[in-house]
């Protein structure tokens, strides 16, 4: 009998890059269900949503050894949107993502945990406009025989990559919601 226990820890197994041979399982993203996106606010609570349209997502699980999974995910920044035309030119240039110079963003896990059955901890390093800081991010998980679906709502402090336009007027933090979808 399988147990949702057991289904979240072969996740986590599968987010980890795996040495096994038999235990790696590939996760396949489906890209048209999945989504990365942002909400940055100012002080009078002025929001203002976005995201990005490209990305790719590679997971594989190793359902024998978790801890030995990987998930790397690579944001092609020149795809960023916003709810307004010229908001998301500002933010493609050099006071925020400056997407001609950097027109990559990448995160890569180094830990995962799994600290109750369907709630994981990915802590990776995500490289944006050429720095490289942590980033701990809590997820909730949910698995099946044929499916897998990673949610995430988490705050990033820009401010840690060195995007302090608007200090003052445009809050630090940025709320991130990331949506997965995979088929196994």
């Amino acid at each position: 009998m399988v147990t949702k226990f057991s289904v979240v820890i072969g996740f986590i197994a599968g987010l980890l890059f795996a040495g096994s041979a038999w235990g790696v399982e590939p996760l396949k993203l489906e890209l048209d269900k999945s989504k990365i996106s942002f909400v940055g606010s100012k002080p009078d609570g002025t929001r203002h949503e976005g995201g990005f349209k490209k990305f790719t997502v590679d997971a594989r699980a190793d359902f024998e050894n978790p801890e030995n999974s990987s998930l790397r995910i690579e944001i092609d920044a020149t795809s960023l949107w916003a709810d307004d035309p010229r908001l998301e030119g500002h933010l493609k240039n050099p006071d925020f993502f400056n997407v001609r110079k950097y027109p990559k963003i990448v995160f890569e896990s180094t830990k995962i945990e799994a600290p109750e059955e369907t709630k994981v901890t990915i802590t990776g390093k995500l490289k944006l406009l050429d720095k490289t800081e942590e980033l701990v991010v809590p997820a909730m998980v949910e698995t099946s025989d044929s499916s897998v679906i990673l949610r995430s709502n988490f705050k990033l402090d820009r401010f840690k990559w060195g995007m302090t336009y608007g200090e003052g007027q445009i809050n630090k933090d940025v709320d991130v919601t990331v949506e997965f979808h995979f088929k196994r």
